[in-house]
């Protein structure tokens, strides 16, 4: 059995959950579910970044020392994505000392014994909201981090070690011309690679002690140095599977054949990532797929605007399939997309209410008169093939999603031009055998993007008899 092993980013736990979480955990779900019904052993990492100095600070407002506040909010995101109805196959958190911290400190000795970290004094300006360096050149026209703004950065001085990143600049432009590392859409492709055009400098990979407030995974034999997120962080993609602690199971899951990322993070994946792995002589990734921001009607989200979207409250209001259809239809995955509840109320209405919840009541209703119609049971390779499956390991999901309505369109045309209630008995049936047909190809299609819907109707349409049940989706 081919294997693929899926991870997604790990987000930070200082903060709930907003609609973008929701957003990369469905495009995350959604290839896991395809892949197995492709017949694939797959396993779908995400978990919890919690070592950052963000991290910190949060539980400070909170009077609350850190290990407890990760405790309590990381378990938002898994609530999220329960409700969601996103299956994770291992959540690694960044505090798990039994398989974290000393897979990361493996990772930290094989990059130094391939003589790929140093120690040095450095002094750059640091953001601790993205938990990085900039330099001037890389911010906006007020010396502020682009995803950021507003919020002024740190000044630091400090002795810490840094990763050879420079030696890797040949390495990494092969990687990502030649496709050995395929990146998702083309545009983060070229990001990527303009990147590292650019001139590659090495990066910081710890901190102090005192700057880091004692918090994260220590540097082997340094007990005044910390571990600098990203090295740690990236490192979950592996602690997950094994590295250092089960070399079985990791050799049987590395490397990640897909990665999950929102463009904010590009070169962390793209770049940092694929660097620290070939020092180690670890296995590189395959696949990176790159979506974009959601704003709020138009607007960025942001705390100090009001606009952040809490999809669980979504959630509370609405199914789970209802929110995850509006996030991959209607958010372009290879873009910026915007979240609106007068367009969510739109797209429920005309898409699930009037178009497919519609088709599936007018068929059922009709199939109740008649006992003998002979429905196939289509497998999910059967149906998805030519365009749908090549949208899918494309990662265009919207346009995947966009032929199964179609489907639902002209079914819905066919019992508009047919008028089967005028038809005679044999007539209808002939009709019906043609329609709870279509209605079976459709949900076994939707299996990776509707999981809930999917089931509801085929379990109606393939059992012995066919009967109305309520509306899959009410009008609003």
């Amino acid at each position: 059995m081919i294997k693929f092993y899926l991870t997604s980013a790990i987000p930070y736990v200082n903060a709930a959950p907003h609609i973008g979480h929701a957003q990369e955990f469905v495009y995350s779900d959604t290839v896991r579910r395809y892949r197995k019904l492709k017949g694939e052993d797959v396993t779908y990492l995400c978990g919890a970044d919690e070592n950052a100095l963000k991290i910190v600070q949060a539980a400070e407002k909170k009077k609350q020392d850190p290990q407890t506040f990760c405790n309590v909010h990381q378990k938002e995101f898994l609530n999220l994505a329960e409700k969601l109805n996103v299956k994770f196959d291992i959540w690694q958190r960044g505090t798990d000392r039994k398989h974290h911290f000393p897979a990361s400190q493996k990772l930290w000795e094989l990059c130094d014994k391939k003589g790929d970290i140093y120690k040095k004094t450095y002094t750059g300006l640091y953001c601790v909201g993205c938990e990085t360096f900039y330099t001037p050149d890389e911010l906006d026209g007020k010396g502020e981090c682009f995803e950021h703004p507003g919020k002024k950065l740190d000044n630091v001085s400090e002795e810490n070690y840094f990763f050879k990143l420079s030696r890797y600049q040949k390495f990494l432009e092969d990687l990502i011309k030649t496709n050995k590392l395929k990146i998702f859409p083309e545009i983060r492709r070229n990001e990527a690679f303009a990147f590292i055009n650019r001139g590659l400098e090495d990066f910081s990979i710890s901190r102090s002690r005192q700057r880091a407030k004692n918090w994260g995974v220590p540097v082997p034999d340094d007990p005044n140095q910390i571990m600098y997120v990203w090295f740690d962080a990236l490192n979950i993609y592996q602690s997950g599977i094994g590295l250092g602690w089960d070399e079985k199971k990791f050799r049987k899951w590395a490397p990640q054949d897909a990665m999950i990322i929102g463009k904010g993070i590009l070169r962390f994946h793209a770049v940092y990532w694929p660097a620290i792995l070939q020092s180690a002589g670890l296995p590189l990734p395959q696949t990176l797929f790159v979506h974009g921001y959601m704003t709020v009607d138009g607007q960025k989200m942001s705390k100090t605007v009001g606009n952040v979207v809490d999809p669980v409250e979504i959630l509370e209001k609405y199914n789970s399939d209802s929110l995850r259809y509006y996030l991959l239809r209607e958010i372009p995955s290879y873009s910026d997309g915007d979240y609106s509840e007068r367009r969510f109320k739109e797209l429920y209405n005309s898409d699930l209410a009037n178009g497919l919840g519609n088709l599936v009541a007018r068929v059922a209703r009709l199939a109740e008169k008649t006992e003998v119609l002979q429905i196939h049971k289509f497998s999910f390779n059967e149906r998805a093939a030519g365009n749908f499956q090549k949208n899918l390991e494309e990662y265009r999901f919207n346009d995947a999603i966009e032929i199964i309505w179609n489907k639902i369109k002209e079914a819905n045309q066919h019992i508009d031009t047919n008028e089967p209630w005028k038809l005679t008995e044999k007539g209808l049936t002939s009709f019906l055998n043609v329609s709870a047909n279509r209605i079976v190809e459709i949900a076994t299609l939707l299996q990776p993007f509707l999981p809930q819907t999917s089931k509801k109707i085929l379990d109606q349409f393939q059992s012995k008899e066919i009967r109305s049940q309520p509306p899959l989706f009410p009008r609003l």
